[in-house]
């Protein structure tokens, strides 16, 4: 699987970066079709003097036939100001939208591998 993680305009962090790659990990469990990760994390730069500053995330992941996007840009909710946990957030809503590919695609391939029955009417001597 590609990844690739992009700060903007905030200062890289390795121990945020770990992170990212561990809920990458979790997200893997979900899903063994995940081709690509692409993580950008993002402090808007207009922030008000008397608020802090309001951690975007956005994720995107591809997988066969689909491109999952979560776009927590321009995040109103205050406990943002801490990025782990607008990360955690934004790959919670990735969670839910890689579990319902997953629950689609499973269905798929259910029932494309069932065996085809062949129906045809027989009729007894009686008919």
């Amino acid at each position: 699987m590609q990844l690739q993680i992009t700060f903007r305009n905030v200062d890289s962090s390795a121990a945020l970066e770990a992170r990212i790659r561990e809920l990458i990990q979790k997200l893997q469990r979900f899903s063994n079709q995940i081709i690509k990760c692409q993580v950008v994390v993002e402090a808007p730069h207009h922030q008000h003097h008397e608020q802090g500053a309001l951690f975007d995330f956005q994720v995107n992941i591809a997988v066969p036939g689909k491109e999952i996007i979560i776009g927590h840009t321009h995040s109103r909710n205050p406990a943002h100001t801490n990025a782990y946990v607008a990360l955690r957030d934004a790959f919670r809503a990735a969670r839910r939208q890689l579990q319902e590919y997953e629950r689609i695609r499973r269905l798929e391939v259910k029932s494309h591998s069932r065996p085809q029955v062949n129906v045809s009417q027989e009729h007894g001597a009686g008919s």
